[in-house]
């Protein structure tokens, strides 16, 4: 198979698997897992294999596909970023927590304006029993982006208790 054949069947398959429709993804992983296996060393068919699985709930299937997108070469930063959040997320759902935390951390201090990727590592710190920490990070994200006018008027106080959760005035 060519490059330009790959590239070709990438494209297709993606599209199948972003379709919405059960069958359609299904044949998109089924396509996704021959491409990988023809090209074990490419980023990009690995993270798209992943994906494949983890939008079927296969998610125990996706895990190492994410981290053969991740060790390779040739992802974009944005879906190095989202292969991290995938990965994260994946970790989360099978309750694999520190990894989950670990990786989201990870993911966080590379690209840390992504608010999915703070959102999902509140999650996991909510998943290691770090409730104040998962608490303070998402009430800084729902303060940062939050769009909901009454939330926007109490901007700064949000903030400033996620910075300290336990004051208080006497």
């Amino acid at each position: 198979m060519t490059a330009s054949e790959r590239d070709l069947e990438l494209a297709e398959a993606i599209r199948l698997r972003a379709s919405g429709d059960e069958g359609k993804r299904e044949e998109a992983r089924r396509r996704l897992v021959a491409l990988s296996q023809r090209w074990p060393d490419d980023a990009e068919v690995a993270y798209q294999t992943a994906w494949a699985h983890d939008v079927l709930e296969r998610e125990a299937e996706a895990v190492p596909y994410y981290r053969r997108a991740l060790a390779g070469d040739g992802l974009t930063e944005a879906d190095r970023c989202e292969a991290l959040l995938g990965l994260g997320s994946t970790y989360r759902v099978l309750g694999r927590y520190e990894e989950a935390e670990e990786t989201l951390r990870g993911a966080v201090a590379q690209f840390p304006g992504h608010g999915g990727l703070r959102a999902f590592l509140g999650m996991a710190l909510y998943n290691t029993g770090r409730y104040e920490e998962s608490v303070r990070l998402l009430l800084e994200l729902v303060a940062e982006t939050g769009e909901d006018p009454s939330v926007r008027a109490y901007r700064r106080a949000i903030e400033a208790y996620a910075a300290d959760l336990h004051r208080t005035v006497s």
